[in-house]
């Protein structure tokens, strides 16, 4: 694998964790477009805050050999960014609504 396909893989774990999370709590759905989207900017933002403790695509495959433990952070990661972007943009456009 390279270190482009880590990284695809790992946006569109971060969009299947965007839309579990949107089907398990209805209240917090998007709809599918605007929960892949929300997916997509919560598992990237959650990479580049979190990447440098060492499970960065780059890393995954340093020096050719793929790493998996690390490729398994990163799932998790991903797929914890997208659920959190669904919640943490569904509380915002309800703070936003009150007001």
């Amino acid at each position: 694998m390279t270190d482009t396909l880590i990284s695809l893989i790992s946006i569109f774990i971060g969009i299947v964790g965007a839309n579990i999370t949107a089907s398990i709590f209805k209240k917090y759905s998007f709809g599918i477009i605007g929960n892949t989207i929300a997916g997509v900017f919560g598992s990237i933002l959650l990479i580049k805050l979190f990447g440098r403790l060492g499970f960065t695509p780059q890393l995954i495959m340093q020096s050719g050999i793929f790493h998996l433990s690390l490729f398994i952070i990163n799932s998790i990661v991903s797929f914890l960014g997208g659920s959190l972007a669904v919640i943490l943009i569904t509380k915002l456009k309800n703070k936003m609504n009150k007001s």
